[in-house]
């Protein structure tokens, strides 16, 4: 009599093993990605207060500042905003211009910088945010922050 098969023959498991190799090797890398660019958003959210501060003060003062602001007068506790675990600093350039150090991103984004600079037309409310990341030619920088 013809034995029935038992299980699957050697072939059939090496071409299973190949299958899920292909396919670790392509989502691998796209994981990574997805989690530097989602780390990336929340820095930017991390911005998102700050940025509404100064847009408050240009509204009731008028414009921009000119000079350095403390965090007080932003409406900001004195010892700046809390830091997350992707924001190592955090500091006010000319009174206007954000700059945020970033850290706990990956080995290429820690100790890089992220500066977001507002401008608006004299007499005008609208501001407008120009970025500038000191890691420069990064596609993922680029997509969350619109680097120039």
């Amino acid at each position: 009599m013809k034995q029935m098969q038992k299980g699957f023959t050697l072939i059939e498991l090496m071409i299973v093993v190949a299958i899920i190799g292909i396919l670790a090797a392509v989502a691998i890398p796209q994981y990574q990605d997805y989690i530097t660019r989602a780390k990336l958003s929340k820095v930017a959210t991390f911005a998102d207060p700050i940025k509404t501060a100064v847009a408050e003060y240009a509204q009731e003062n008028g414009g921009l500042p000119t000079t350095a602001l403390s965090w007080t007068s932003l409406g900001i506790a004195s010892t700046g905003p809390t830091l997350t675990t992707e924001v190592s600093a955090v500091s006010m350039q000319n009174g206007q211009a954000i700059q945020i150090t970033l850290q706990n991103i990956g080995t290429s984004y820690n100790t890089s910088t992220v500066t977001m600079t507002p401008t608006a037309a004299a007499g005008a409310t609208a501001i407008t945010w120009a970025n500038t990341c000191s890691l420069t030619g990064n596609t993922n920088m680029q997509k969350v922050f619109g680097c120039s």
